[in-house]
């Protein structure tokens, strides 16, 4: 089998995908990108080796108490739902990027 050569833009953005969300799994973002497991946790390692990879946060706790009708509880769900859209625009982003990267390496 050969070895793939991927842009370094491609493996920061896997990176950044990765590390976006503690729910995230190699083995589903991998899956997602269309690469293999132990290739992203390489880039993962790497990446925090060199001090490049941004922190990964850590799960959200969820709270025992909340009053549906709180305007606090309102704008925590907004804040949550922006979240998820950021994080859903990167991997768009990032799946449109590796869709050009590999239309490029095809010559019918």
């Amino acid at each position: 089998m050969a070895l793939k050569h991927y842009p370094e833009e491609f493996k920061a953005d896997a990176v950044a995908l990765f590390l976006s969300d503690p729910s995230n799994t190699y083995r589903r973002i991998a899956a997602d990108l269309g690469i293999s497991r132990g290739t992203l946790r390489n880039w993962v390692l790497e990446a925090q080796r060199h001090g490049t990879a941004p922190v990964r946060p850590a799960p959200a706790q969820p709270s025992t108490q909340q009053d549906l009708s709180s305007p606090d509880v309102h704008e925590q769900e907004n804040q949550q739902l922006k979240a998820r859209i950021r994080e859903l625009e990167l991997e768009r982003d990032i799946l449109r990027k590796a869709a050009k990267y590999f239309a490029g390496e095809t010559r019918w």
